[in-house]
C-alpha cells in the first residue's frame, strides 16, 4: 500500500474541510468501503502475530443489557425463551430470540452511523437514507455502495495489533478527580503520557482502545441509578477537537475502541464559538466515521483487560473483532477479544 498521507496533506475535497479522506483508500475506480480498515496490510497483520506470546485471551464485550434503559430512546435488550414442547417440535429443549438496539452496550459504530453534518453525507460522500440501510440479504446493488459493518467478513473481520492506553488506572494513581459523568476529558497529552509510561509505542494499523471506567461505573446499578447517572447527558470522553482527530490520524490507527459512551465527551464543544453544542455537533464523530472512515468501538468492557495488562505488564496484544453479519448493519456488538 502507498503512504498515507498525513492530515495536513489530504488532497482537498470540494465544500468539505481539511481532513477529509475521501477518495484515499480508492482502488481501480470502485469506491472503497473499509476507511482507515485498510491500514491493516498483510504485513502488519503478519507483524501483530509477534504480540502471541502467553496463551491468554480476554474478552472485550460488556453484557448486552447491561444499561438497563438505554438513554436518546434506544431499545434495551429484549430476550424471549421458548420450549420446545409449546412448538411443533415437541421435544425437550429451547431457542431464544434477542432484540436490542446495537448502541446499548458494546458495538462498533459503521461508516454511516454518524454524517458530517454539513453535508449530511457519510464516508466517502455516500448520502444514505432508512430505504437503502434496510436491506434484505442479496440485494447486491444497494449493499455493495454504502459502507455498512457487514462488509467486514469480506475481508475477514477486523485481526490487528491492540494497544491499550489505560487513563483510569493512570488518572487514579496520579490523584487525579475524573468523574466518567461529567464532561472530563482525556487530552491527547493523557495519552501520550500514558503509552510512555506503559512502553506503548504506537504503530500504523494499531487499534487503539482506551480505558476510563465507565461502564465499571454502571456495572450492577440499577436502572433508576444508572438513570441518574447519565440523565444529564453529560459524560467523560476523549478531547473532541479538530487538532486531537488530526492526532489520530496521523497515527494512521485502523480504529479507536474505548469504553465511553461516545469515545469523545459529550457534549461537544464548538470549533467555532468555543461553547457547548448539542450532540449533531460531536467533533470527533464527524472527522473519524465520515471523514476518515475511521470505525469507533464504544461502551467496551475494559476491566479485565487493564488487569491482564497489568499483570503480564505489557499493554499491546493481538486483537480480534467479528461484528454481526447483517446486511445494512449499522451498529454491532465487537466480539473483540485480546489474544495475548
Amino acid at each position: 500500500m502507498s503512504k498515507i498521507p498525513d492530515f495536513d496533506d489530504l488532497p482537498k475535497v470540494k465544500d468539505m474541510p481539511q481532513g477529509c479522506a475521501w477518495g484515499v483508500f480508492d482502488k481501480n475506480g470502485k469506491k472503497d468501503l473499509y476507511g482507515t480498515l485498510n491500514n491493516i496490510t498483510p504485513e502488519i497483520l503478519k507483524s501483530a502475530y509477534s504480540e502471541l506470546k502467553d496463551g491468554l485471551s480476554v474478552s472485550l464485550n460488556w453484557p448486552i443489557g447491561a444499561i438497563q434503559t438505554p438513554g436518546f430512546n434506544r431499545k434495551g435488550l429484549v430476550h424471549k425463551v421458548t420450549s420446545f414442547v409449546d412448538t411443533p417440535l415437541a421435544a425437550h429443549g429451547y431457542d431464544d430470540e434477542v432484540e436490542f438496539n446495537t448502541q446499548c452496550s458494546s458495538q462498533w459504530d459503521s461508516l454511516c452511523h454518524f454524517h458530517h453534518q454539513e453535508s449530511a453525507s457519510g464516508y466517502n460522500g455516500i448520502q444514505t437514507d432508512v430505504k437503502a440501510l434496510t436491506q434484505g440479504y442479496g440485494e447486491e446493488d444497494v449493499e455493495m455502495k454504502i459502507p455498512t459493518l457487514n462488509h467486514w467478513h469480506q475481508r475477514g473481520g477486523l485481526v490487528a495489533r491492540g494497544v491499550f492506553i489505560d487513563f483510569r488506572k493512570w488518572a487514579d494513581e496520579q490523584g487525579r478527580k475524573f468523574d466518567p459523568f461529567n464532561d472530563d476529558k482525556i487530552s491527547i497529552e493523557d495519552i501520550e503520557t500514558i503509552a510512555k509510561k506503559q512502553g506503548v509505542e504506537f504503530r500504523p494499523g494499531d487499534v487503539i482502545i482506551i480505558r476510563s471506567g465507565f461502564t465499571e461505573a454502571l456495572t450492577g446499578q440499577s436502572g433508576e441509578k444508572q438513570n441518574e447517572l447519565m440523565g444529564t447527558h453529560r459524560t467523560c470522553g476523549v478531547t473532541g477537537t479538530p487538532e486531537a482527530a488530526k492526532w489520530f490520524w496521523n497515527k494512521h490507527f485502523a480504529a479507536v475502541a474505548g469504553d465511553m459512551i461516545a469515545f469523545e465527551h459529550i457534549p461537544p464543544i464548538n470549533p467555532k464559538t468555543g461553547k457547548e453544542d448539542s450532540v449533531a455537533g460531536l467533533v470527533l464523530h464527524q472527522y473519524f466515521l465520515a471523514l476518515f472512515g475511521m470505525p469507533i468501538g464504544e461502551l467496551w468492557d475494559l476491566k479485565a483487560l487493564s488487569e491482564m495488562c497489568a499483570k503480564l505488564g505489557r499493554y499491546s496484544f493481538l486483537l480480534t473483532s467479528v461484528p454481526l453479519n447483517v446486511p445494512g448493519g449499522i451498529g454491532s456488538p465487537p466480539n473483540a477479544l485480546a489474544v495475548f
